[in-house]
């Protein structure tokens, strides 16, 4: 029953992938999952991981990213996302939730779920959205104690803490660098600055930090869309599409739903669907016919 209902790939094994992945020489990308069937499909279609983002989790609650979501939500959709993919998940998991302590059970808890990693961010709370103006960033020393906390609460050395600079957008770029540096220091394996502009932004963090980076190339921020060859000529270790699935599903489903209440019928949607057919081997129900006949014993009509 390998692979069926469940990944064959174990946690500590994805975790092991992902931290090899990011002293590789070869750039991770990591598009955003905002369900288990988009994970399934990363996989299918060669990527190095998954990524679980906040503001997705918040979208698909009908919330803004602006801290309302729980510990529980989050580690929730992130056991449901990790446990269908072979594929390493890093794990959007805010401000840590509170205090260094409350960060540090976060770790725990996003560790048991079966994450590959997590990103934790210097915003105060409530965060906000790390594209959007009128945010603030907590005193440097207040970051390293949640880093720090982070890395002792870990229990697999493999588990990837992230460190998340907002600076950028309210300190400045040198600032944002000296962050870094500092969460670097404080035992953060991968460094996340929010709202770096364009490629000259990206090269000079690259050239300013030694410790593994990972670029955010989320459509309609401030950051300047970069092609992941890019990235990894300039050095990036990573990169995440954090919203891209989201929003290209929900403009599909606003096309049809207008469609719908304007005809009355999906009739003219039906060529812009997924197949049952395709749905079906993404699933993979010929797998589970192997495995029970009963469950499976009927033809797919194309």
């Amino acid at each position: 029953m390998t692979g069926l209902i469940a990944a064959a790939t174990s946690a500590p094994d994805k975790r092991a992938a992902f931290r090899a992945g990011l002293s590789s020489g070869r750039i991770q990308r990591l598009p955003g999952a905002f369900n288990p069937l988009v994970a399934k499909l990363i996989q299918e279609l060669g990527f190095e991981g998954g990524y679980v983002s906040g503001a997705v989790v918040s979208a698909e609650l009908a919330l803004p990213d602006i801290g309302l979501t729980t510990l529980g939500e989050v580690v929730a959709r992130g056991r449901q996302i990790a446990a269908v993919t072979d594929l390493p998940v890093l794990i959007d998991a805010d401000t840590g939730f509170g205090e260094p302590m409350n960060a540090a059970r976060t770790v725990t808890l996003l560790e048991d779920a079966g994450l590959a990693g997590c990103h934790i961010e210097d915003q105060v709370n409530p965060k906000r959205c790390g594209h959007l103006d009128g945010k603030a960033v907590v005193p440097v020393a207040d970051m390293v104690r949640r880093i720090r906390a982070a890395v002792r609460a870990r229990r697999d050395a493999n588990f990837v803490i992230c460190a998340r600079t907002d600076a950028r957008g309210t300190e400045g770029l040198a600032a944002a660098i000296d962050r870094a540096k500092a969460y670097a220091d404080a035992g953060a394996d991968l460094i996340f600055t929010e709202a770096l502009t364009d490629a000259g932004e990206f090269a000079k963090f690259r050239a300013a930090v030694n410790t593994p980076l990972l670029a955010n190339m989320t459509e309609f921020g401030k950051s300047e869309l970069l092609s992941a060859g890019q990235l990894a000529e300039l050095g990036y270790n990573a990169v995440i599409y954090p919203v891209t699935t989201l929003r290209l599903a929900m403009n599909a489903v606003e096309y049809g739903l207008r469609e719908i209440a304007a005809t009355g019928t999906q009739s003219a949607l039906v060529d812009r669907m997924q197949h049952r057919s395709r749905l079906y081997e993404l699933l993979d129900y010929a797998a589970y016919n192997e495995f029970d006949s009963d469950i499976f014993n009927f033809t797919v009509s194309e």
